[in-house]
């Protein structure tokens, strides 16, 4: 009932937005961008846009690209094994990816798998650090992940072609196509990516075995301008992948996972007077097989299905203030061997405001209040500042409170789940630093957050293992982001770094939480001149603990590892290329998780076309 109560009152509230505006119609913009909120309202946090040169010079995975290239640890299963994140010392549940504004960590696990996402099927990347639950909903808590299709409308034709393929029998191919005009405009990319994953290990005997897998991903955009101020996307994206889990001992049972996912998103977005409206209805799909045994046809499975209704209005007061009213509506329905056949239903009311107080200050405010049939959610919001005091200098602050809510298997595990779990809570606050002189650029931020009723699967009376909320984390810790680049006389130089200090204390025992390293550090420097470019990346990853009482005897030690490219380009417009990367250059010996060793150095020659 209090659903149904939540969508009368959204639909009667969209219905005296549109009434109230009588204003001139402003014109859509040439770029359509597909997360408003990331652009308009994330000031006063820490945002950091990767660009389609950074994305090219790393493999197709959204794990190499992110562990490169800024301050998110990974702990790995091994080479395209399951990958987990930790940003900002959280666990993995608590980073949330948004694809084209639409949260998608998995509503069996609370996150997403960052090794079944491939970079070539979006145009923009970006990583927006600390909390942001009140527009993107559970899980944003260490910081968001954006993966987005922006369209442009604008007459353009474009085919591009990549062929990698390198050792251990590794092949990824991606084929991509733009084409648009002044009223449509299309992006479409296929991807697959397959490996023996037999890689020989480093300091002792053996090689990687059953490690091989295989993934395909087939991403679409389409937009459509009915008019000057209205405009239909539909974006869609398939994804199958199987994983053969890389053995720990020679006695070890074979196993192997297969998921498939689909995400199906259609937007209208309209302007009217000073307005801007966003409807979007999603539906999105999760399964899963898991063969204990490959050898026999048994297996267990699950899946979702999520039904998602999201209204995105914006009313500009004044060329200074705005404010952005969001209401969702989610609906869940899962099956499975675990979860049985269960479903819940969320509603959400979020609030916006921005204003300009004068050329160099400005402010933020957000709140958002949730109803579930399953659990209470508190009140979250958000509060932000941005000060530009110099040229050359930018003060940001930023407090909040965010939440996790509890998975489908926390809830509904046969035997095991618990119905009367709280959404983990969490507040933050952080400021940061930005500095920009000519070609040099550096951003300094210091960070703190308490999270309370952390969920943790524990041992009952009766022997049976079941989630209580239990744990309280207390966090704080300090990046840097660098950057500088240079041109003169045909030659191109660029250097970026990040690194990342930070500790993540149980409150109960006072220790570092397992699996968050103290240091991180990368840095990558390039150079081109004419047709011909050479790369370098460097990743130093602190020592870990892998118990959460700290024994040292279970420290996995810190590594630096080091990749190494260079590409030639055939054709003044960029229509061959050629080039080679050279991984792990330095063949160290090194793993993030115990018993799952990486590869040693290994090459990867690559082709690419664009006409």
């Amino acid at each position: 009932m209090a659903t149904k109560n939540f969508l009368l009152f959204s639909i009667v509230l969209f219905g005296q937005f549109l009434l109230a505006q009588n204003k001139p119609a402003i014109p859509l913009n040439e770029v359509v961008v597909s997360d408003s909120q990331l652009k308009n309202f994330s000031s006063s946090q820490s945002v950091q846009n990767l660009n389609d040169s950074i994305i090219s010079k790393n493999q197709p995975s959204l794990t190499s690209l992110l562990n490169y290239n800024t301050v998110i640890y990974f702990k790995e299963n091994g080479l395209g094994m399951v990958s987990s994140p930790s940003f900002r010392g959280t666990t993995a549940q608590q980073t949330a990816v948004v694809w084209n504004g639409i949260n998608i960590n998995s509503q069996l696990l609370g996150q997403t798998d960052f090794n079944t996402v491939s970079t070539r099927g979006y145009n923009s990347i970006a990583v927006k650090a600390g909390g942001g639950s009140v527009v993107y909903g559970s899980g944003a808590i260490g910081g968001t992940i954006h993966l987005n299709n922006d369209l442009k409308f604008k007459k353009t034709f474009k085919n591009t072609v990549e062929v990698y393929y390198g050792a251990f029998n590794s092949l990824s191919a991606i084929y991509a196509i733009t084409a648009a005009a002044k009223k449509w405009s299309t992006n479409a990319s296929f991807t697959r990516n397959s490996s023996d994953n037999d890689f020989k290990f480093i300091g002792k005997e053996g090689k990687n075995t059953n490690g091989e897998f295989y993934n395909s991903s087939l991403s679409t955009a389409i937009g459509y301008k009915v008019n000057a101020n209205n405009s239909i996307k539909f974006y869609s994206e398939i994804y199958d992948g199987e994983r053969h889990f890389s053995l720990t001992s020679p006695n070890s049972v074979k196993t192997k996972y297969q998921d498939y996912n689909t995400r199906n998103l259609l937007t209208w977005s309209s302007n009217i007077g000073r307005s801007v409206s966003n409807f979007k209805l999603a539906y999105i799909t999760e399964h899963y097989k898991y063969f204990e045994d490959i050898e026999n046809e048994g297996f267990t499975s699950g899946g979702v299905k999520s039904f998602i209704a999201k209204h995105d209005f914006v009313y500009e007061f004044a060329p200074t203030i705005s404010l952005n009213t969001i209401l969702d509506y989610n609906k869940t329905d899962g099956l499975g061997s675990g979860i049985g056949n269960s479903s819940r239903q969320v509603g959400g009311v979020s609030v916006l405001l921005k204003q300009n107080l004068s050329k160099h200050w400005n402010y933020e405010l957000s709140a958002r209040k949730e109803i579930s049939d399953v659990y209470k959610s508190p009140v979250l919001f958000s509060a932000g500042s941005t000060f530009d005091f110099y040229k050359f200098y930018q003060l940001k602050f930023n407090i909040s409170r965010n939440y996790r809510v509890p998975t489908f298997n926390d809830l509904y595990w046969e035997g095991s789940g618990n119905l009367n779990l709280r959404p983990e809570n969490s507040y933050q606050a952080e400021v940061e630093n930005q500095f920009q002189y000519k070609d040099f650029r550096l951003t300094a931020a210091v960070y703190t957050s308490k999270i309370d009723d952390m969920i943790r699967w524990l041992p009952t009376n009766s022997g049976n293992w079941s989630p209580v909320n239990t744990d309280k984390v207390s966090i704080y810790g300090a990046e840097a982001l660098l950057g500088w680049n240079k041109s003169f006389n045909g030659h191109a130089f660029d250097f970026s770094s990040t690194y990342s200090y930070t500790v993540s204390l149980d409150d109960k025992n006072n220790k570092q939480l397992f699996y968050v390293p103290y240091h991180k550090l990368t840095a990558s420097a390039s150079y081109s001149y004419k047709r011909f470019n050479a790369y370098y990346q460097f990743l130093f990853t602190g020592e870990v603990f892998t118990t959460s009482d700290n024994d040292p005897k279970y420290i996995l030690s810190d590594y630096n590892v080091s990749n190494l490219g260079l590409d030639y380009n055939f054709s003044k417009k960029d229509v061959i290329k050629i080039g080679f990367k050279v991984a792990n250059l330095w063949n160290e010996k090194y793993e993030s998780l115990p018993s799952r060793m990486m590869p040693g150095r290994n090459l990867t020659l690559y082709l690419n076309l664009n006409f």
